[in-house]
């Protein structure tokens, strides 16, 4: 990785937060590391992070709702969610919710998770070129 990439982590365990901050820290990415849901849309606003991690199951937070939220706060950001509850309906529910991902815990495996969080990079870097070639157009357009 060239760059420093920053992830916002929700998850309702320290022990997950510490884990993923630690193993993927060493991997050179920038965790943020949240464990209340309700703080979510200011934490996102603060860091301006693109990819976000997100627990489905949290005993006062529904993360299919947070997911929601955040795709409703900004669309663009991309959500990866992490789940123990193995079923078809946490993956189909997530990725109809718009969700990029799901992996599921424990995370005994990194490896996965971090090709995930690369191909996610990868879309959000995708995206700025995007709306920066259109930025670009607009203010020729306007010239001419």
């Amino acid at each position: 990785m060239n760059e420093k990439h920053t992830i916002l982590h929700i998850d309702d365990d320290p022990a997950i937060l510490r884990l993923v901050a630690q193993r993927l820290g060493d991997e050179g990415y920038e965790v943020i590391s949240c464990g209340d849901p309700d703080a979510i849309e200011s934490v996102l606003h603060a860091s301006n992070a693109r990819v976000c991690l997100l627990d489905i199951a949290m005993p006062h937070a529904d993360g299919l709702e947070l997911l929601k939220e955040i795709k409703r706060y900004d669309g663009g950001v991309q959500v990866i969610m992490l789940t123990g509850l193995v079923s078809m309906n946490s993956v189909l529910d997530s990725l109809r919710n718009g969700a990029e991902a799901l992996h599921f815990k424990p995370i005994l495996d990194f490896e996965p998770l971090l090709e995930i969080l690369a191909d996610s990079f990868r879309k959000t870097e995708r995206w700025r070129k995007t709306l920066e070639e259109l930025r670009q157009r607009r203010a020729q357009t306007a010239l001419a």
